[in-house]
């Protein structure tokens, strides 16, 4: 980067060319003769004016050759470059880091000052850009001046905006140099590149985990301090972060902004949308490297990770059990609380978990999204199509570190361990009697019940269980086992 040597007496600040310091001049004399008549906003220079102009106009005159995205500004396009060729000529005297943008490393040398000029008077909170705190002071305004022509959806921020069309335009110009996966926004293929380059730099000082994103640093600190600020006025239910209250409050509100252009098929949160596309493309970018398998989400292949390390971090205070995921947790603890917060609306039936009650509602429409390429059977749970396929490949996965029996479904292998250690989770709260699986459970319970919901078209004889009937129906057809 050129040395700067053009230094301006009245404000001090420095220019790598003398254009550049007179146009800066001007601005302390005060002498603004550019005007736009439909927004009265006044400028320095011509063209300004005419850079301004573009945005009452929506003409985009400078076009990427590498995406075909296109801008307002040849400014903005230089800087748009940079992500293609990764060039990064502005860098950070304090600790070395590179910037595509000067204004990018004006806002980080901040964080070395520690300078934070520009002040909120409602809440006191401070910023060190005058754009965040332009934002920042919509949360107590409200105003969101920016709205969507497709859906007609409102937004604080124009960023937001941009970031919500490609919603509606499928557009995707970020994309991974390693495995060409492409991307909605950079910051998802900021994290993608670390599935390349397995970095972790972020770590708990509580327990000493390591996470590739910050963010997931910040979530993770909550588990230790149980700090859920966001609370829905709904139903009570709490949340560590707002995001996760906003995708909540859909649920009571039925709102399904997210819209499938394959299908038509609508959902609560975009990332059940992205998940939804890889049914139609058969994507699967994520890979695990113990295993080889591959998962359409990031998320899952994380879950899929513990398998081999069996590292269960996150245990219930009521009866002591350890789980891989939070999730796992939080869904565990239920059990406990008996809460149910999930409805159906066709038959009042109520669940503990929303995956459950999107399970069951297929019961009432029949559908069977998930199909089998090698035979065509349809299954109305992704679950039971993943399971199903193995019955082709012959694929066992899951291995019984006791004695070396394999399975093709991972509660198999839970229900086989308990043979080994004698464990009997299920009780009967009648006789007290108990069981390895909760499905031995349900029939027990019909003794006491005298329940027996199996009943034979051909003679109209009741069972308590399946297999009974299953045996008596050969009377009638004459088959011999």
């Amino acid at each position: 980067m050129t040395e700067t040597s053009f230094q301006c007496n009245e404000s001090g600040k420095a220019f790598n060319c003398s254009s550049l310091l007179r146009k800066h001049q001007i601005s302390h004399l005060g002498d603004k003769i550019y005007k736009r008549d439909v927004c009265g906003k006044v400028f320095h220079h011509k063209q300004y004016l005419a850079g301004h102009q573009r945005c009452h106009t929506g003409e985009k005159p400078y076009k990427c050759n590498e995406c075909g995205k296109s801008f307002s500004q040849v400014s903005s396009l230089t800087c748009h470059r940079r992500l293609h060729t990764g060039v990064k000529p502005y860098k950070c005297n304090e600790c070395g880091k590179l910037f595509g943008q000067n204004s990018a490393l004006v806002i980080h040398k901040t964080i070395h000052t520690g300078e934070k000029p520009y002040k909120c008077n409602e809440c006191d909170k401070a910023f060190n850009q005058q754009s965040n705190f332009a934002r920042h002071h919509r949360i107590h305004t409200g105003e969101k001046p920016y709205k969507c022509e497709e859906c007609d959806k409102v937004f604080s921020h124009k960023s937001t905006l941009e970031t919500h069309r490609r919603i509606h335009t499928g557009e995707k110009p970020y994309k991974c140099k390693v495995c060409d996966t492409a991307f909605t926004w950079h910051s998802q293929l900021t994290r993608h590149t670390r599935i390349h380059t397995v970095e972790k730099t972020y770590k708990c000082n509580e327990c000493g985990k390591t996470f590739s994103h910050k963010s997931s640093l910040v979530c993770h600190r909550r588990v230790h301090a149980r700090e859920k600020s966001y609370k829905c006025t709904v139903c009570d239910k709490a949340f560590m972060r707002n995001s996760q209250l906003a995708r909540h409050t859909r649920i009571h509100s039925g709102e399904k902004p997210y819209k499938c252009h394959e299908c038509g098929k609508t959902f609560h949160q975009n990332s059940y949308l992205l998940i939804h596309k890889s049914i139609h493309t058969g994507e699967q970018p994520y890979k695990c490297e113990e295993c080889e398998k591959v998962f359409s989400r990031q998320s899952s292949l994380e879950t899929h990770k513990v398998i081999h390390t069996g590292e269960k971090p996150y245990k219930c205070k009521v009866c002591n059990k350890a789980f891989a995921c939070h999730s796992y947790l939080a869904k565990h603890t239920r059990i406990h609380s008996g809460e149910k917060p999930y409805k159906c609306n066709e038959c009042g039936k109520t669940f503990s978990h929303r995956s459950y009650l999107v399970c069951h509602r297929r019961v009432h429409s029949g559908e069977k999204p998930y199909k089998c390429n090698e035979c065509d059977k349809s299954f109305s749970r992704r679950s039971s199509l993943h399971c199903h396929r193995r019955l082709h490949s012959g694929e066992k996965p899951y291995k019984c570190n006791e004695c070396g029996n394999t399975f093709r479904h991972w509660p198999s292998l839970i229900y086989h361990r308990r043979l080994h250690t004698g464990e009997k989770s299920y009780k009967c709260t009648v006789c007290d009697k108990a069981f390895v699986r909760n499905s031995l459970l349900a029939r027990h319970t019909r003794i006491h019940t005298a329940e027996k919901p199996y009943k034979c078209n051909e003679c109209g004889k009741v069972f308590n269980q399946q297999s009974h009937l299953s045996r008596h129906h050969r009377i009638h057809t004459g088959e011999k086992p």
